[in-house]
């Protein structure tokens, strides 16, 4: 049975703060920007709080809305006539630094069967992904970054040590991205 997830929105400062600042301000480069769009994050989830299903973790509810608020704000400031490139970097290295397109950024479906039916699609090849991955590689990434297990207990439970696991899910990682590239994100 799938586990219902709840918000705590009186928690959200002291739980999600630190990390979805951090992960705004790799974006946007711009210490008062991130604040800004952290707090438009937690008022969007405030006012659409009635929508969350429970299906995803409050942090992955919260870090896709501040996605969105990201991408907004990129598409505002580059929507001038002549300044069609909207610069969100998906890799830092060589040939891969990535930026999108204006008219090629991700708009908002209104048709949610559409919606559902490429997150599916996206979760059945990130599964197929997972499923090529070494098996301690598969083991350790679900564990950390679905399952959401603390890093000491997965070190206890395999017996490896921290370094280790951060290796592995490290190397995961690269690996997933490429499948996801090749399978994904190319077709």
């Amino acid at each position: 049975m799938e586990e219902k997830h709840a918000l705590t929105p009186n928690q959200w400062i002291d739980n999600y703060a630190d990390y979805l600042y951090n992960f705004t301000i790799s974006r946007v480069n711009n210490s008062d920007l991130a604040k800004d769009l952290l707090q438009e994050t937690f008022l969007a989830g405030l006012k659409s709080a009635k929508n969350f299903q429970g299906k995803a973790t409050e942090r992955t509810w919260l870090v896709s809305i501040l996605k969105r608020k990201i991408i907004d704000h990129y598409r505002k400031i580059n929507s001038k006539k002549g300044q069609a490139e909207v610069r969100i970097d998906f890799y830092d290295d060589g040939e891969n630094k990535g930026s999108w397109i204006e008219e090629r950024v991700p708009q908002n479906w209104d048709n949610a069967s559409e919606k559902q039916i490429e997150r599916e699609e996206l979760r059945n090849q990130l599964g197929a992904c997972i499923d090529k991955l070494p098996e301690k590689y598969a083991m350790v990434f679900r564990m950390k970054t679905v399952q959401e297990f603390e890093t000491e207990e997965i070190c206890k439970e395999l017996g490896i040590t921290s370094s280790n696991l951060w290796v592995m899910i490290h190397r995961a990682r690269i690996q997933l991205r490429k499948c996801m590239e090749d399978n994904w994100f190319n077709n």
